[in-house]
């Protein structure tokens, strides 16, 4: 795992926050941990931590080897100092928050596919840890969609020319070919939604041309329909060159891949494996005197 796998805040990392407690084991304060998921209000953040502990019981887990009640110091604009509430948490409880945290937050989508695939969490084959990744990037990608539409409402597209809005971007991306067309050229059948045929290198170009699309209308402060659609367009393409000058494959020629929702059922009928090692299953407690 590598510090560059997790947002950054400032110069502080994931790995940056880690910590040892006197038994010798590794842990990271909620408090440091809440920014760095994208939370600003501690509620919130909280009701994720409780999802959290939730899901380490059911998982066959002792909650109290990986959430430990703290008390954290805040100063005050004046100088005052009180406790607020905190929890130590283990790497396994970092794990289970970004799982339990909300989805539509970038740092914890980003959270969710680095801790998806580490083998810490469990030995994962490589289909499987395939499956995870295209399914959060799935998940993330429809989270994107939905962002991009608000944006566009904002940006002076109406309701009735949303389909003709996104088509914009597809056509860009996919060489002038809008998403009937997408779906005719690669036997995809008509009543399918085309992006739960993607594969997960396919649908991380849709979600870049999506949020940087997203992020143009809002930095160019667009208030045209016409204008929106253009945008749309024109990021398409300029996604399809960066595609071209790395050598990638265009999209339009990517095979279609599995039905997203096969994926998803393999993964929730696969038993699952979080049955710790040791020494993870410990957490906050660390190794004993006899080790």
């Amino acid at each position: 795992m590598t510090k560059e796998s997790l947002p950054v805040r400032g110069n502080k990392s994931f790995e940056d926050l880690k910590k040892i407690n006197e038994h010798g084991a590794e842990y990271w304060s909620a408090r440091d941990l809440q920014p760095l998921l994208g939370y600003g209000q501690w509620r919130r953040f909280e009701d994720a931590i409780k999802r959290a502990i939730t899901s380490c019981k059911q998982s066959g887990n002792e909650p109290d080897h990986h959430f430990a009640d703290a008390g954290k110091p805040i100063t005050g604009g004046k100088g005052a100092v009180q406790i607020a509430q905190d929890y130590h948490l283990s790497r396994f409880a970092c794990y289970l928050i970004a799982q339990n945290g909300d989805p539509r937050k970038p740092e914890i989508a980003h959270a969710q596919k680095y801790f998806a695939i580490q083998a810490r969490r469990q030995e994962l084959s490589d289909t499987l840890a395939a499956d995870v990744e295209r399914l959060e990037m799935r998940k993330q990608t429809s989270e994107e969609f939905k962002a991009l539409s608000g944006a566009a409402r904002e940006a002076g597209v109406q309701d009735r020319m949303f389909g003709v809005f996104h088509d914009a971007g597809y056509k860009g991306l996919y060489g002038g070919l809008g998403r009937e067309a997408i779906k005719e050229r690669k036997g995809i059948p008509q009543k399918e939604q085309l992006m739960d045929r993607m594969d997960t290198t396919e649908l991380a170009a849709n979600q870049f041309r999506m949020t940087q699309t997203r992020d143009k209308l809002a930095r160019e402060q667009v208030n045209n329909q016409q204008q929106a659609i253009r945008t749309h367009e024109q990021v398409g393409k300029e996604v399809r060159e960066a595609i071209k000058r790395i050598g990638g494959t265009p999209p339009e020629n990517i095979p279609p891949a599995e039905h997203i929702s096969q994926v998803e059922k393999r993964i929730k009928t696969t038993p699952p494996k979080l049955e710790l090692e040791e020494k993870d299953a410990k957490g906050l407690i660390g190794p004993t005197e006899d080790e």
